[in-house]
């Protein structure tokens, strides 16, 4: 029979491309697995992080199998992102890509007496053939998610195609409340003694359905009589195994979870599962966290999706690459819909080796997760239109969601657009569903903007169904006030941002999906804002996970069903003014406030109540209540609000724009724009305005200006913003931009002559 054997301990470890050992080397240092590099520097603000070859070293001693002829297979369950794997010296596998399973046979490898030595070589370099290859976030290197060998007998189930686990199953709904499983498995080395044993166990462990086949045609369905579905509120499991028998005996055996479920996405109705229409509200994903990277345990990816569960969310996008199986698996205990990608993103590859890396990585996704029933969505690519569209790009994307239903015909494909992908355009009409990442009221326009913009998109488009992948601002739980405002970072305006987005996505049901950048703040070493470097912060959980802003409350008040209070504001501890405004989230329809014991208000309403109360000097004991529930704070008046609430930039952003006005001088700013040859203009790419390192200052003030983002040539996500023109950045800013801005920048350009 078929025995895993877990290699996670005692590994040694070399951060430098030391070469390959030819014994186990004494002086690395020991690690246990799950293990990365980056999991510090990945995301400690200190402008970047090792990305190079890492080596990783064990001896183990050969699996013995009871009968001749047995297998011996090593088993990856990710590394990032190219990986050579070598036995006793001898190279056994290359893979490339940083996020799925890969297997290789080492049998002939392996000696027969004593220990052997598994040496295995990561790099995170960049590589033009293998994406991600710009990106918002760490590109973590190491062997994270751990490693196995897998011993079985020369029949077994096939454990090379793909990473795949070697069976599939279809469940499908009939109308007399039954339901058909379509199995089939993959068998090596068997001949015709050997069968195939197939069993459908429901949650109990019951056997409900079975079904026996030749080795060579393991193809079968199997009828499963009122057949409990699968679905967000009570998601049903079904266990199905198929044992490779040799007459009497057991040669091989794989089990899978699968659910029975029916989905559908309408334009005018979004989407509906199981009969039932119902509009999927949730949150994007990172798998990373403090101090710790990618390199998590079963645990803390079970732990990520309950603080999810408990947001009261019904959907998860998966981004922007495969994650873990262990969150697959909790995504499927916990009645969560997915959205699974690949990291296609930002920035298409010319190289035709990239394009084949996307085709590897798509059938790794589908084979390796077919059988998981949360999983509704294939994802084929991010943000791609950031480097520029071709016809070789948008021909890649038919090949994707081709190969897409060639694997997989029984779930839908989308894509995640740019906000600055044209209503019309060659992009549309690729996948079955398709969605926006927008950021009106951050990056550019307000954050009114974005009911106008779906309606407005809904109407040019009845045929498409619309989905908003992205959205969402950062919020760090440092900055205060009680003026909250666009780009000043506060744990107050991001929690403003959200309660007009919950209530934008509430009003429109035909939305099939929405999805919040992000559940938790995540890595990118490449990031520099808001006073904190190394990480993206629009999550609505720090990265450490000890701590949910009140923009996670808004949420529950808006999606959770079980009763809730939140008194937001807990951190914005000292206040000035003779009186200060205090919010309540919660999903019961009326709320008192108290104030050091007396009451102080009482609001009827939905989701958001607003009390402005008078605190007394010194501390006040604040108290919200709605019917049994109770939430309370303590609030400090003072004379004057601590320095630290307000981010120095916030201040010295406002004064550049003004000055930036005065040095442009007696400039025109409302005449035609001119693009004089040989001279520079915001119409040229980043990339060619760098040539001019006087040309880069004025453009890298703008933007600084405009966006609060650092760019320099090389630096930062330079090759994500290479190849936009400022012109194009403006037009993303949309009305944050001051009247005249781009003009002006304009302006200054052209004073400047090509190099």
């Amino acid at each position: 029979m078929r025995n895993v054997i877990n290699l996670n301990q005692d590994w040694r470890f070399v951060r430098e491309d030391a070469g390959l050992p030819a014994q186990l080397p004494r002086d690395w240092e020991r690690v246990d697995l799950p293990h990365t590099w980056n999991a510090v520097d990945g995301h400690d603000g200190n402008g970047g992080y090792y990305r190079g070859k890492c080596w990783y070293a064990k001896s183990f001693e050969t699996p013995r199998q009871p009968l001749a002829g047995g297998r011996v297979f090593v088993e990856v369950l990710a590394a990032g992102q190219q990986t050579f794997v070598y036995v006793n010296g001898r190279e056994t596998a290359y893979h490339e890509g940083g996020y799925s399973i890969f297997r290789a046979d080492i049998t002939d490898l392996c000696k027969e007496d004593g220990e052997n030595l598994l040496a295995v070589a990561c790099s995170n370099e960049n590589k033009s053939s293998v994406y991600p290859q710009a990106a918002d976030f760490t590109f973590y290197g190491g062997l994270y998610r751990g490693v196995n060998l897998i011993s079985v007998p020369e029949a077994h189930f096939d454990l090379e195609y793909y990473g795949g686990p070697g069976l599939q199953v279809t469940p499908r709904p009939c109308e007399d409340g039954g339901a058909v499983f379509e199995l089939v498995s993959w068998v090596k080395g068997a001949d015709e003694n050997f069968t195939v044993l197939y069993s459908v166990q429901n949650e109990d462990g019951e056997e409900v359905a079975s079904a026996v086949r030749p080795a060579d045609q393991t193809k079968v369905s199997v009828y499963v009589p009122d057949a409990e579905r699968w679905n967000i509120d009570d998601p049903c499991l079904y266990t199905v195994t198929a044992t490779l028998q040799r007459r009497n005996e057991a040669y091989d055996e794989i089990s899978v979870r699968a659910g029975v479920r029916s989905f559908s996405c309408d334009p005018e109705k979004g989407f509906c599962i199981n009969g039932v229409w119902t509009p999927l509200r949730g949150v994007s994903r990172h798998q990373d966290r403090l101090y710790r990277g990618n390199a998590l345990t079963r645990e803390e990816h079970y732990e990520d999706a309950w603080i999810i569960k408990e947001l009261g969310a019904n959907t998860i996008r998966l981004a922007h690459y495969q994650h873990s199986q262990d969150f697959y698996d909790a995504c499927d205990d916990l009645g969560f819909v997915v959205w699974a990608e690949i990291p296609f993103i930002s920035v298409m590859n010319a190289d035709p080796a990239a394009h084949e890396n996307c085709i590897s990585q798509m059938k790794e996704l589908i084979i390796q997760n077919y059988n998981h029933p949360s999983i509704c969505f294939w994802g084929v690519s991010n943000e791609i239109l950031i480097g520029g569209i071709s016809d070789r790009l948008v021909e890649n994307h038919r090949e994707l969601n081709a190969l897409c239903k060639e694997l997989d015909p029984t779930r839908l494909t989308t894509i995640a657009h740019v906000s600055m992908t044209p209503i019309d355009g060659p992009m549309h009409g690729l996948t079955d569903v398709e969605s926006y990442n927008h950021y009106f009221g951050w990056y550019g326009g307000k954050m009114e903007d974005n009911g106008p913009w779906l309606d407005h998109f809904h109407q040019a488009h009845p045929e498409i169904c619309l989905g908003l992948s992205e959205y969402g601002c950062e919020g760090i739980v440092t900055y205060h006030g009680p003026n909250p405002a666009c780009k000043d970072y506060s744990e107050e305006y991001q929690a403003l941002y959200h309660e007009h987005m919950a209530k934008v996505l509430d009003e429109r049901p035909w939305i099939w999906s929405s999805h919040v950048w992000n559940m938790f703040d995540f890595g990118c070493a490449a990031r520099n804002e808001g006073g904190v470097a190394g990480r993206n912060n629009k999550g609505l959980v720090t990265m450490d996970r000890r701590t949910k802003k009140d923009s996670y409350y808004v949420y529950q008040a808006y999606w959770s069903r079980e009763p809730m209070i939140h008194l937001c504001g807990r951190r914005y501890a000292q206040r000035a003014g003779e009186t200060t405004r205090i919010k309540v989230y919660s999903n019961q329809p009326s709320v008192t406030l108290y104030v050091n014991g007396k009451a102080a208000g009482v609001q009827n309403g939905s989701k958001v109540f607003t009390f402005e109360a008078a605190l007394e000097e010194g501390f006040n004991r604040i108290t919200a209540v709605a019917g049994d529930l109770k939430d309370s704070m303590t609030l400090e008046k003072v004379d004057k609000e601590p320095s630290i609430y307000v981010l120095p930039e916030v201040n010295e952003r406002a004064e550049g724009v003004a000055n930036w006005f005065k040095l442009a001088g007696d400039l025109d700013l409302k005449a035609p724009m001119e693009f004089p040859e040989g001279r520079y203009s915001v119409r040229d790419t980043m990339e060619e305005i760098s040539r001019s390192p006087e040309a880069m200052e004025v453009v890298a003030t703008a933007v600084k200006l405009a966006t609060n983002m650092k760019v320099a040539p090389g630096e930062g996500m330079w090759d994500m913003m290479k190849s936009m023109s400022p012109e194009k950045m403006c037009k993303m800013a949309g009305s944050m931009m001051p009247e005249g801005f781009v003009e002006s920048l304009n302006a200054k350009l052209t004073r400047i002559e090509k190099k």
